[in-house]
């Protein structure tokens, strides 16, 4: 009984070392690449996809993310992407125009949305769609949109009524709709990567900028800034993509999971986007270190018909069947 015994062993042993190197081959690693902070609403989406695709895989994918622009800066990271140096990235929307896909411009027009139930039309239904379908062609294949939030304005002046504006610098992403936004105020738009803009506005590069609350406070800019207009005049976003070329050659069972995975990320991203912003807000309110401008209706009123010219001056570039159709989902209507 004992030889018997020792012999069942040897022989699950022995069929233990001869199983097919698939069994036992090395997880596929996604190189998942952003350049905002750790605790923003990305950073964390980032990370819980990490987790629920690692735990659904039971270890077949290791999702390697790295934040704060560890691998690359906004500039490069689309580029490193195309060549299948990292596998995923969530930039924001503004970053396709440079790619040739200047329809992602749409979210960038101020005031097209004025809350998340008229945003959540666009980007969860078929318009969102046919957009990130526009990227098969550069390579990338679209997975979700994650939302960051509303923006509010920060300067060292109280931006309260439109010719507050006059003659600032604020800093932008690379994005034509943002870049009329600022002018169409009589600012001056200057365009720089986000790891760059704390260190611009402590030594007066720019003097003032435009973020959702979670990155205001997660990069420390309220630190430099006096102001903040709690304007919320402009959405950002990001769109989860992957190469297409990696994404293709996924088994397809694994596809299926980590979609799946990205669907529960997506839901997760939202809704911490939404407390996080609430939580920065009051959290930079308690540093003391800005005082919060609230416009009135009137003043409101008067940043969106000054700024309607951004729509007018980029219905051709971004197309005026595209904004047509975002305006019937949000029922924006130009001044």
């Amino acid at each position: 009984m004992k030889l018997s015994k020792c012999f069942k062993t040897l022989v699950v042993a022995t069929a233990a070392l001869a199983l097919p190197m698939s069994a036992v081959a090395a997880p596929i690693v996604i190189k998942f690449s952003h350049v905002v902070a750790q605790h923003t609403p990305k950073g964390q989406a980032a990370d819980y996809f990490k987790k629920i695709a690692e735990e659904r895989t039971k270890g077949r994918v290791k999702i390697e993310v790295y934040p704060n622009s560890q691998l690359y800066k906004d500039k490069e990271e689309m580029e490193a992407l195309q060549l299948g140096a990292v596998q995923m990235l969530a930039p924001s929307l503004a970053k396709f125009a440079p790619l040739g896909v200047k329809e992602f411009e749409v979210f960038d027009l101020p005031f097209i949305f004025d809350n998340y139930t008229e945003l959540h039309k666009v980007t969860q239904g078929p318009v969102g769609a046919k957009l990130l379908a526009k990227l098969e062609a550069r390579g990338i294949h679209g997975l979700a949109y994650w939302d960051n939030g509303f923006k509010v304005m920060s300067a060292n002046k109280p931006l309260k009524t439109t010719a507050d504006f006059k003659g600032q610098k604020l800093r932008i992403q690379s994005s034509k709709v943002l870049d009329s936004q600022m002018r169409s105020v009589g600012a001056n738009p200057q365009v720089m990567a986000f790891s760059e803009v704390y260190q611009a506005l402590q030594t007066g590069v720019v003097d003032g900028t435009e973020n959702p609350p979670s990155n205001l406070y997660t990069q420390k800019m309220h630190e430099v800034q006096k102001y903040v207009t709690l304007s919320d005049h402009g959405y950002l976003g990001y769109a989860v993509i992957v190469n297409k070329k990696f994404w293709a050659g996924l088994p397809a069972d694994i596809r299926t999971i980590l979609e799946g995975a990205m669907k529960d990320a997506t839901k997760f991203a939202n809704d911490v986007a939404k407390k996080d912003n609430d939580e920065a807000l009051a959290a930079v309110k308690k540093s003391g270190k800005s005082q919060f401008v609230t416009l009135t209706p009137q003043e409101r009123a008067q940043w969106k018909k000054a700024m309607d010219k951004a729509h007018k001056d980029n219905m051709g570039r971004i197309g005026a069947d595209l904004v047509k159709e975002v305006y019937k989902e949000t029922g924006y209507s130009p001044k």
